[in-house]
């Protein structure tokens, strides 16, 4: 995946959506140009990017790449010359959003991709100026976009099918769910459902059923935990009981004819309504700036797809399991340790959830933080998601760890693992937690005992596990052996 990086990305505009662009592709290890004129779009971008910096060190456990290189240009030209890629994420207006784009056509390389964010404009009318239309589509993502992994793919009349294909790979390349959309139609998929949803919501507003910070409260507490992890359809068809979709839609269909919707129809957005809405928005708000809305955000976002990424037996669901294949792949793409040195499996940023009422890390977030290390190094040798579904695993049949120093919330961390040594059905491995200053906080030593799940019994690993073990096991021997290998707990009898 990582040869459909770009080289280098330009981003033209820097307010909200563009922003967020630059630090996904940043925080991807891609080189980034911006062009916007506002003359605070250096410091929205850079206070976006810090946003993202501490979002993306909490939810992602993989070494990540070298961070990319951040330039402010002064001109669209100098932004997009050498670029490979250009995401364009100006005002949605059709007529500013034409002029941009053919100042960009005019001046890329001429084998770049340019992916308009727009969030319901038609590509084909989009490519009405441009000279090489066929290299442009609509790439609309979610805000925020360097934590929610969507963005839907929308050919233009003219967009050539090898750009589609060159698209897709590039934002998969980046962590993200690109979702081909099958027709090109006014505001795409994902907001005409919201669209849907935000009409009601404003008409419950004007007929005073309920405020802003009800209706928000009655998504977020019910309905809006279910569409994170299986959407609208997958919801439904639990909600139909054992005989499924079929019962729902017998049961639920008939009331789709009762009047119960004003889907067709929005109230007046006159002064006063504008008003009702701002301020009780505000109330709502609670003093909080956007910026620490957006951390807030951002916190509760990680916590729900870390989450989703445990589910269903390690493999994860929904964004959760995107999350772990794109861990897998960084760590795949991460530069490997010099042979006879212990692996780096694991970095990331203490959240706040693990820490206890002393204030510190608790011990059983370095129990999983251990574990997670060992399912890297299993997925390093051949031994992960695959090789257990083949009906072979290892266990962990005993683990010793030590606490040696205090760990605080937003730390920095990585982890690293020793084999200590080896046959033909076990593993014996040193973890250790290092803080971000280096030091060394914690230690688990592990015995991994290799199971025919089937049979239910211990059994020899295949020869290309233990082959892969070998490999690093071997250069590894010549590494000393860790003072606290095979300690057990002080005997203060």
């Amino acid at each position: 995946m990582q040869e459909n990086l770009p080289r280098k990305a330009a981003c033209i505009g820097g307010g909200v959506i563009g922003a967020g662009w630059v630090a996904r592709l940043l925080l991807a290890g891609v080189d980034v140009s911006v062009f916007d004129p506002a003359p605070d779009a250096e410091r929205v971008v850079r206070e976006v990017l810090a946003n993202a910096e501490h979002a993306t060190a909490r939810l992602i456990s993989a070494p990540l790449p070298p961070q990319g290189t951040l330039s402010f240009a002064s001109s669209i030209e100098a932004a997009v010359e050498g670029a490979d890629f250009i995401q364009e994420s100006v005002p949605e207006r059709l007529d500013l959003k034409r002029r941009i784009l053919g100042a960009i056509d005019a001046a890329a390389p001429a084998d770049a991709l340019i992916g308009s964010s727009t969030s319901g404009l038609l590509p084909t009318d989009l490519q009405a100026e441009m000279s090489h239309p066929g290299r442009l589509f609509v790439a609309h993502p979610f805000n925020p976009v360097y934590l929610l992994p969507l963005v839907e793919l929308v050919a233009g009349g003219r967009t050539a099918p090898e750009s589609m294909e060159r698209a897709v790979a590039l934002y998969g390349a980046i962590g993200m769910k690109p979702v081909v959309i099958r027709r090109e139609i006014e505001a795409f998929v994902g907001d005409r459902l919201l669209e849907a949803l935000w009409r009601e919501a404003l008409w419950l507003v004007n007929d005073d059923v309920a405020t802003t910070e009800e209706i928000d409260d009655i998504i977020r507490y019910s309905f809006g935990l279910r569409w994170a992890q299986m959407g609208l359809f997958e919801t439904y068809r639990i909600a139909g009981g054992e005989p499924g979709m079929r019962h729902f839609l017998a049961q639920f269909g008939p009331a789709l004819k009762w009047p119960w919707t004003k889907l067709m129809d929005v109230p007046d957005l006159d002064d006063a309504f504008i008003e009702k809405i701002a301020s009780q928005s505000d109330e709502q708000a609670q003093g909080r700036g956007v910026r620490t809305l957006e951390r807030i955000r951002d916190d509760n976002l990680v916590g729900i797809i870390r989450a989703l990424a445990a589910e269903q037996g390690g493999k994860g669901w929904g964004a959760g399991a995107l999350l772990r294949e794109h861990e897998a792949r960084l760590r795949a793409a991460a530069e490997p340790a010099p042979a006879g040195e212990p692996l780096r499996l694991m970095e990331g940023e203490v959240d706040a959830a693990w820490i206890d009422y002393n204030g510190h890390m608790t011990e059983s977030r370095y129990l999983q933080v251990f574990g997670e290390t060992t399912d890297a190094l299993l997925a390093r040798i051949g031994a992960g998601a695959d090789y257990v579904a083949g009906g072979r695993s290892f266990y962990t049949v005993e683990t010793h760890i030590r606490h040696l120093s205090e760990t605080k919330q937003g730390e920095a961390f990585h982890t690293t693992t020793q084999i200590l040594g080896t046959d033909a059905k076990r593993i014996r491995v040193m973890h250790r937690f290092h803080g971000g200053d280096g030091t060394l906080r914690a230690t688990a030593e592990q015995m991994l005992l290799h199971v025919d799940m089937g049979a239910g019994r211990a059994s020899r690993a295949t020869p290309e596990v233990l082959e892969a073990i070998a490999a690093i096991a071997g250069p590894q021997r010549a590494l000393p052996i860790p003072p606290e290998a095979g300690r057990g707990i002080s005997d203060l009898r």
